[in-house]
């Protein structure tokens, strides 16, 4: 089997939403691909996955907050919307990481880095993000940090 870096695997997404006429996929992906080839553009070089899965969970807050702004408005076609256009990206994302893990990770990070409190955190965030790329959100990352360190 080839793997597919993530822009290629979006690319061949939107064609299949076109050929199948999926207007929810088709316009997600679009835009997703848009904001990658704009941020090329802007940092002048090519993104790597990593940087596109950034983005991409960038897209997904994005429209998490849309929802929570849609609710306030009572607006149920802008929360459905969004909702299914969070699906659409969450496909393209690694597999979400139980609490369970990113406690584990957080710990040994703590561990590594011989944080002992509050004021460690940065430390603490440096070493873990990168072990937990794509895998958790970045609010969810930081308050189990922060548990952890409170203790």
């Amino acid at each position: 089997m080839i793997v597919m870096d993530l822009k290629t695997q979006l690319n061949e997404a939107m064609k299949q939403a076109m050929k199948s006429g999926d207007e929810v996929r088709k316009k997600t992906t679009r835009m997703a691909l848009a904001n990658i080839k704009q941020a090329e553009i802007d940092k002048q070089t090519t993104l790597d996955d990593a940087a596109v899965i950034s983005l991409l969970q960038k897209e997904i807050k994005n429209r998490r907050e849309a929802v929570e702004e849609a609710k306030k408005a009572n607006r149920s076609d802008l929360i459905a919307d969004n909702e299914a256009e969070i699906k659409v990206i969450e496909a393209f994302l690694p597999k979400a990481m139980s609490s369970d893990e990113l406690r584990a990770l957080a710990q040994t990070a703590i561990a590594e880095t011989g944080a002992a409190s509050q004021s460690d955190m940065g430390k603490v965030m440096k070493v873990l993000m990168p072990k937990v790329a794509g895998r958790a959100a970045g609010d969810q990352i930081s308050a189990v940090v922060k548990e952890l360190l409170a203790k």
